[in-house]
């Protein structure tokens, strides 16, 4: 009997230390457990865990992350009671840059992260599309045309005048340079834009003259010249006229050897080649003339006008001859008569 109450004595006693020492471990379990947060894409889940680093309590819930997706610890990290950890997974994004095309993956909350997680240089001239604030979803398709301005500088030849001024005192057909001419520069400048290294607009921003042009300066005669044996002729005009030709012989003049008057001008020089009979109310006595022949004949050359002639009126006009025979075979010719300065 005595030894039975001892045996149920020693069996209590190892019950009251069992639960005692259960309790104790439960109270170091309970101390040990941390509560934990975890987001993945924004799902929130709790974990009460006894996990020592973020990487054991990923490993021990199964949760998986690569090098592309975002988190918000280190692996290494230990874990602390009340901890929040932010997992954003990587998706799949387009990105049109240029001509090429990529696809990459990532973990980025919009846009502007994006390109900072490619190193993609943008500045504010680029047009990014979506803005950098649009939201990174899976699939995203992102295009980026890099935009650069320049402003290029042309010169450009200004013509210059030609400026024409009459001469009087220079024969007509002739020219006389008195100044020669010298182009201006004009400075031109144009913006152009250029979007993924081609040019899509320019526009002139600025055009100034920076030297101005020198204008040409010639003088063309107008003095009226005819062609001679002896070079150009200056004349004041021209007159054409009939041409009828007399000699010394009683049938041009009425009058014989032995007359006072035979072989005298009406001016009272003696008749000779290159004297000519005209109206004085035509041309007036002592003008100095040149005879041009509008026919086959040859120009009958420089004459003085110091006869008149009883036929000779208008735009008539009777050229001396040395002999009778070539008088008449000179009949009757249109001439043109130039009246010289």
């Amino acid at each position: 009997m005595i030894h039975l109450i001892k045996n149920n004595k020693r069996i209590v006693i190892t019950t009251i230390s069992m639960c005692i020492v259960t309790i104790l471990i439960l109270g170091l379990y309970s101390l040990l457990q941390k509560d934990i947060i975890v987001s993945v894409d924004d799902e929130v889940t709790a974990f009460k865990v006894t996990s020592n680093t973020v990487e054991e309590l990923l490993y021990q819930k199964d949760i998986k992350v690569n090098n592309k997706d975002y988190i918000s610890h280190e692996l290494s990290d230990r874990l602390e009671d009340g901890m929040e950890i932010i997992i954003k997974k990587a998706v799949p994004v387009t990105i049109y840059y240029g001509d090429s095309k990529a696809i990459v993956k990532s973990s980025a909350s919009n846009v502007r992260e994006l390109i900072d997680d490619i190193q993609v240089e943008v500045d504010e001239n680029d047009i990014v599309s979506p803005p950098l604030n649009h939201t990174i979803s899976a699939n995203s398709e992102i295009t980026i045309i890099k935009v650069e301005e320049i402003v290029e500088i042309l010169n450009e030849d200004i013509s210059f005048k030609t400026i024409q001024t009459k001469n009087d005192d220079l024969i007509k057909g002739k020219v006389l340079k008195i100044q020669d001419g010298e182009k201006g520069l004009k400075e031109i400048k144009i913006r152009k834009r250029f979007e993924n290294g081609q040019l899509v607009s320019e526009v002139t921003e600025s055009s100034k003259t920076v030297k101005q042009p020198v204008d040409e300066i010639i003088e063309k005669g107008t003095k009226e010249a005819i062609a001679s044996s002896r070079g150009m002729i200056n004349y004041e005009k021209s007159i054409e006229m009939v041409a009828t030709a007399y000699d010394l012989s009683y049938e041009s003049t009425g009058k014989k050897p032995g007359d006072k008057y035979f072989g005298i001008t009406a001016s009272g020089t003696k008749a000779r080649p290159g004297v000519v009979a005209v109206d004085p109310k035509v041309i007036p006595l002592g003008t100095k003339l040149y005879i041009k022949s509008l026919d086959s004949w040859p120009d009958y050359g420089f004459a003085v006008a110091e006869d008149t002639g009883g036929a000779i009126k208008g735009n008539k006009i009777d050229l001396f001859m040395e002999s009778h025979s070539t008088a008449t075979r000179f009949g009757r010719r249109k001439v043109k008569v130039y009246i010289l300065d």
